[in-house]
């Protein structure tokens, strides 16, 4: 309503008219609407990290074999890594 008022007025402009829709119409309201989702968030995560928990408790440990091949298992970065040796 305001900003109708802002718009239809003599000295009013139709863009304070969409500044004044935006302050004191869109900004409180959003304002308010992410304040009362909060809890829903919350819950939304609690439901995530329980599902990503549970899934990661159903991997069987037994069927993770692991690497016996004897090998490194990565090659050296260059020359910034300095290479391993024994003590003389």
């Amino acid at each position: 309503m305001m900003a109708v008022a802002e718009a239809t007025s003599s000295q009013g402009t139709v863009l304070g008219a969409v500044i004044t829709f935006l302050l004191y119409g869109v900004a409180p309201v959003s304002l308010v609407m992410y304040l009362l989702g909060t809890p829903a968030r919350r819950r939304a995560l609690r439901a995530r990290e329980t599902d990503v928990s549970i899934e990661s408790e159903s991997i069987e440990p037994e069927s993770i074999e692991p690497d016996t091949s004897g090998q490194a298992p990565a090659a050296a970065q260059g020359e910034t890594v300095a290479p391993v040796r024994k003590e003389p």
